[in-house]
């Protein structure tokens, strides 16, 4: 797993973060391989815009997201920072299963970590969950935490 004391695995972890309960699982499992390995981790959460909405009201959804986001990212950063774990934060907006993967892509991510949400198997039919389009499109290792 390591090759001259290095990591050469998982170097650069994306968690996907909303702040429930099952995307701080993921965050806890990402920080935990990023201390083993020495990994670098970046946090990414997504605002979805509300549909149909007025331009007023969107500006004001996403500002008060953003603002929600980076106060949660900000305690997570100093949380990394104690631990001696390199950490980077971001907010998207958009479909989060896309910035997601993209994000991945771009960033050339090693590991993307999520956390699962049960939904019914009917709102799965119709809309399926972001870590199932994560798992069937990146382009790297999905690890799904319950």
């Amino acid at each position: 797993m390591t090759e001259n004391g290095r990591n050469r695995f998982f170097r650069r972890i994306l968690v996907g973060y909303d702040g429930s309960p099952s995307s701080q699982k993921a965050l806890e499992a990402a920080l935990a391989i990023a201390d083993t390995l020495g990994s670098a981790v970046e946090v990414l959460s997504v605002i979805r815009p509300p549909e149909p909405s007025t331009s007023t009201e969107l500006n004001a959804v996403l500002d008060d997201a953003r603002e929600h986001y980076e106060k949660a990212h900000r305690k997570i950063a100093q949380a990394a920072a104690a631990n001696g774990t390199r950490l980077d934060t971001d907010v998207k907006i958009g479909h989060p299963a896309e910035q997601i993967i993209q994000r991945a892509e771009l960033g050339r991510v090693d590991l993307i970590v999520l956390g699962h949400r049960g939904v019914s198997k009917f709102e799965n039919l119709i809309m399926g969950s972001v870590s199932e389009r994560v798992l069937a499109y990146a382009h790297c290792p999905v690890l799904v935490t319950r």
